[in-house]
């Protein structure tokens, strides 16, 4: 009579308690995975020409922003807005310093010592910006020069080289903060806290009178609707549409400061709460905006 073999409920014992730990280790898992925070989104605004693209911090964006707005309030090209980046990304990388070589100061980098006005002036990005932009066009043929030329005529730097090569993202952030490239700039955005969504009104309000004082501003519920009209200059050398775009993007660019959601512009729309996807895309069919006259954006 063969023997019994013994055994068999040790092994059946062992197959149980390591498909049960193997179980609790795989709930341990997963509650560490839910327990574990997403990565936060890195905030970035993008300009693009379909081919490269570029980017700059939310800060960086709003100063690009500011001084894009105010070469379109005086009527200046597109050039001149890009050897204006060109030359506030080597100066300051975009930021208002509140130091720099001697008494170097601003957006522009900008001396006191040498005519540009007082500390509190080239501190102002809107004094310094304009200042930049009245030296620059008192040089002779400045939109054909290459940019190291024009912005060393203006700003006299020891390295006179440096600025081009800042001088793709200066154009692509050009053209689109210029509305000569529609849909070309959007921003990846947290959402704003709900004091920055509180003042809303009050701070856009803020922001357009100090960067673009021509476009009118009209409450409409709780959208804020922008026409360009009076941006047009005499004979209309930009188009409505053109100069919307402009406006459009400006908006997108300032949006972390501002606390926008959403851009309405000829037909299309940038939503914030899109996150890391963000991008410009066609209004869906009866969606408040989508029949806004030319030349109006929509802010929400």
């Amino acid at each position: 009579m063969p023997q019994r073999r013994r055994g068999r409920p040790w092994r059946a014992a062992l197959v149980v308690l390591v498909t049960l730990g193997l179980t609790i280790g795989a709930v341990n898992v997963v509650q560490t995975l839910l327990r574990t925070p997403t990565s936060p989104l890195v905030q970035r605004c993008i300009a693009t020409d379909g081919q490269e693209s570029v980017a700059l911090d939310p800060e960086q964006a709003a100063h690009a922003a500011l001084i894009s707005a105010i070469a379109t309030e005086r009527g200046l090209p597109a050039r001149a807005v890009t050897i204006g980046l060109a030359t506030a990304m080597q100066e300051s990388r975009l930021a208002n310093l509140d130091y720099g070589d001697r008494d170097s100061l601003g957006l522009f980098q900008q001396r006191p010592s040498q005519g540009w006005g007082t500390v509190e002036q080239v501190t102002d990005p809107v004094y310094a910006t304009n200042a930049f932009y009245d030296a620059l066009v008192r040089v002779p043929d400045y939109e054909n020069l290459e940019i190291t030329v024009a912005a060393q005529e203006v700003q006299r730097s020891g390295f006179p080289d440096a600025y081009a090569q800042h001088e793709q993202l200066a154009r692509l952030f050009a053209s689109s903060l210029t509305g000569h490239s529609p849909a070309a700039l959007v921003c990846r955005l947290a959402e704003p806290d709900a004091a920055t969504t509180a003042a809303l009104p009050a701070t856009l309000t803020t922001r357009v009178a100090r960067d673009l004082p021509s476009v009118v501003m009209v409450a409409s519920g709780t959208d804020h609707l922008l026409s360009v009209q009076a941006l047009t200059p005499d004979g209309g050398a930009d188009s409505p549409d053109l100069l919307a775009w402009a406006v459009a993007q400006w908006a997108v660019a300032t949006a972390h400061e501002t606390g926008v959601g959403e851009v309405v512009v000829a037909g299309q729309h940038w939503v914030r709460a899109d996150g890391g996807r963000a991008a410009w895309a066609p209004l869906p069919d009866g969606a408040v905006g989508v029949d806004d006259p030319v030349g109006t954006v929509r802010l929400r």
